[in-house]
């Protein structure tokens, strides 16, 4: 309980429509309780009546009550729910005391701060207390009136931003319907689920505005519209799940394929340290090895084996460097380069692409398409591969690349230094025997309408097949041989 309060007159009473009464009251003078003699049926209390401080005669005084009358006069021309009436009346308080209690009563502060400053003696040290309390309230309407002003700021340019689409839209609507609207509308709802970089974020917003501001019938909306569209489809952060069993993928590659146990291990190998560490950069593996021994479907028996999805880019006579990098979308006809196609297709940024016939890219005055290969099969370049079409860097560090080649020697040196080279020899005798009863003439006699039973080859045969009849170091020439015997056959 408080002991100095204040002796009050009360001035008027008045009824509130509500029921209530509001009392308007006169401070007068300041008191203190000596001693509380009854609590019942209300509060009865010993009295001493405070005199009023004696006024300091000294400069620094007068200073305080000068500032206490400048920052409260700053106050009320700051703040809209203050009249100015009331800084003429503050100018006309002649008397300091007078003007300390009239300004600390009607300061916004606690009750617990005014207290304080009734309770203090010192009148010279209360005017300090209430000029500190003024210079708080007096930033705290400075930060609320730079707030509201900027509020106020930004409302006014979304009004107009608003108001300007509204007339643009009107504008379109006279010109012909705005028919592209409900597409950047979908393109917008189709956003929202990507997980994309920020910066590609930032460019497909960019490309949305400026959709939304051209004319469908303008030659640059194509342009824009198509590049957005491809930002759109490409699988941002978007990886398909590995599947870690070994097991299961030792099967899968012995089923597909005889033999090739040394690159058989090293899938395996590979399968392993992605199963243990979670992630890896792709090594860039490179079938080296003669025609027709199975280089291009092992990848695909590899894809089945991760779970990855499999793409197969025939790289044999291609001789423009923007097959790989892209075009410059201000072309008429620009496309993106041939890897960002293929992982628009595959909807994943982790598929198992096959980069067939590596030594069969050709380069003439359009540029080297090997070179361009070096930034696509570096794990430590990758990562940041620049599409001159996209405009954006985008990470290949996931994609697994398996390339194929006849002849090394026709790879540049640069190129062939990335690649993990494993050596895959013709097949012996009794491993393309093997190839034929299992894979060959299942195939065969399917494809040419043979019953399973109704033709058998033993292995007498296709030995005397294999070394009479094929010189070769893979199966293709063997294959045709059993096509021709299966035409035959059907014949009769």
């Amino acid at each position: 309980m408080e002991r100095i309060g204040t002796i009050a007159k009360i001035i008027k009473l008045i009824k509130m429509p509500d029921g209530g009464t509001t009392v308007i009251i006169q401070g007068r003078s300041k008191f203190s309780i000596d001693e509380i003699t009854a609590e019942d049926p209300y509060f009865k209390a010993k009295t001493s009546k405070l005199i009023e401080e004696e006024i300091p005669k000294d400069g620094d005084f007068e200073a305080y009550i000068s500032n206490i009358k400048d920052i409260a006069a700053n106050i009320i021309q700051q703040s809209p729910n203050l009249p100015s009436e009331a800084t003429l009346i503050l100018k006309n308080i002649e008397s300091p005391v007078f003007l300390i209690h009239f300004v600390s009563s009607n300061l916004n502060t606690t009750i617990l701060e005014k207290q304080k400053l009734l309770e203090l003696t010192d009148i010279k040290l209360r005017a300090s207390n209430l000029m500190e309390l003024l210079q708080k309230e007096l930033q705290f309407v400075e930060l609320k009136n730079k707030v509201t002003n900027k509020t106020r700021t930004e409302l006014d340019k979304q009004q107009r931003e608003y108001f300007l689409q509204q007339q643009l839209k009107s504008i379109k609507e006279e010109l012909g319907g705005d028919s592209n609207s409900q597409e950047i509308k979908e393109m917008l709802k189709k956003a929202e689920g990507k997980k994309w970089p920020l910066a590609a974020k930032e460019a497909f917003l960019k490309g949305i505005e400026k959709l939304e501001r051209m004319h469908p019938s303008t030659p640059d909306f194509s342009v824009v519209y198509n590049h957005v569209d491809l930002m759109l489809d490409l699988p941002w952060e978007e990886y398909t799940e590995d599947h870690y069993d070994l097991k299961n993928a030792q099967k899968t590659l012995d089923n597909d394929h005889y033999g090739m146990a040394k690159i058989k291990e090293r899938i395996l190998e590979y399968l392993a340290v992605l199963k243990l560490k979670g992630d890896m950069k792709s090594p860039i593996l490179c079938f080296f090895g003669p025609p027709g021994i199975g280089k291009t479907s092992l990848g695909k028996s590899i894809a089945s084996a991760l779970g990855r999805k499999y793409i197969r880019l025939s790289l044999g006579g291609l001789h423009d460097e923007s097959e790989i990098r892209g075009h410059r979308k201000t072309y008429i006809g620009a496309m993106p380069g041939r890897i960002l196609q293929s992982l628009r297709k595959a909807k994943s940024s982790n598929p198992v692409i096959v980069l067939d016939e590596i030594d069969k890219v050709g380069n003439d005055f359009r540029g080297d398409p090997s070179s361009a290969l070096l930034e696509v099969l570096d794990p430590e370049q990758n990562n940041t591969f620049y599409d001159n079409y996209l405009e954006l860097e985008y990470d290949l560090s996931k994609v697994l690349f398996i390339a194929t080649a006849n002849n090394l020697q026709n790879l540049q040196p640069a190129l062939r230094d990335r690649l993990e080279i494993i050596n895959l020899s013709g097949y012996a005798i009794e491993e393309k025997i093997e190839i034929a009863k299992r894979h060959l003439l299942p195939k065969q006699k399917e494809m040419h309408g043979i019953p399973k039973s109704s033709l058998k080859i033993g292995d007498k045969v296709l030995e005397r097949l294999i070394a009479d009849y094929t010189r070769e170091s893979g199966v293709r020439e063997l294959d045709r041989l059993l096509a021709s015997i299966m035409r035959n056959r059907a014949k009769k």
